[in-house]
């Protein structure tokens, strides 16, 4: 075998390896970040790698792979000497990503709804159809339906901003989503404050179809405060 040859089987050879363990750590990071968002990995756990081996089954390479993705996205912190955390939460951070949320999506709402055609239409009627039927089941068992709520909340309102030229709009728009998913979890499943979420959907959906762009992000912007409000009761107790 000739020394070019023994390169190429080399690489061959080394291929799958790194393919494969790039696919642990998505794994890792994927099944990580799941049990963070929904309160499995409580917020400001200490992520100790002995108990994260033991619970997840990945190496310690692997899972410092993993966490230091979500360090990125603001899920888990570090610290010199102290290592990963989960990251916490708290009513004055919700209510600056809140403020911040809103500054974003309605200008992409605007953007949106001013620019959206036919298809953005159609997109925008098969996510409302979607979340509706997912909602009418909420009333029953919302622990039972947090997920699949959370992915069609999600596709409706990625939908209403999907005309929105702007890649730094969505951009941002998707990091400011993401980080407030916890909070909107811990909301979903308070009842102590009354709330028609099925309502509130329903009437940004119609004002956007509607083309009333005021309208729809005067909608919008109360839809999204209404959670910070579930949240001021459910969170101020404990802080």
């Amino acid at each position: 075998m000739t020394e070019m040859e023994k390169n190429v089987t080399t690489r061959s050879m080394r291929a799958p390896q790194v393919v494969a363990a790039r696919s642990l750590v998505e794994a890792a990071y994927e099944t990580i970040r799941r049990d963070i968002l929904d309160g499995t990995l409580a917020p400001d756990t200490k992520l100790r790698f002995e108990m994260l081996r033991q619970r997840y089954g990945f190496g310690a390479s692997t899972l410092r792979e993993a966490l230091t993705r979500l360090v990125g996205e603001s899920l888990v912190t570090s610290e010199e000497q102290k290592g990963f955390r989960v990251a916490a939460i708290s009513l004055e951070d919700f209510a600056d990503l809140t403020r911040t949320r809103k500054y974003i999506e309605l200008e992409a709402l605007r953007q949106s709804i001013r620019l959206g055609d036919d298809a953005w239409e159609g997109r925008l009627a098969s996510a409302f159809h979607l979340l509706s039927k997912v909602e009418a089941k909420l009333a029953a068992g919302p622990e039972q339906q947090q997920d699949e709520f959370e992915l069609r909340n999600r596709e409706f309102h990625l939908a209403l901003i999907a005309a929105c030229p702007s890649r730094w709009l969505h951009h941002l728009h998707g990091i400011l989503y993401q980080q407030t998913e916890r909070y909107r979890r811990i909301a979903l499943l308070d009842r102590k404050v009354p709330r028609d979420v099925h309502a509130e959907h329903k009437a940004v959906f119609e004002a956007a179809l509607a083309r009333d762009v005021d309208l729809a992000c005067q909608l919008e912007g109360e839809h999204i405060d209404r959670t910070l409000t579930v949240l001021s009761k459910v969170l101020a107790p404990a802080a």
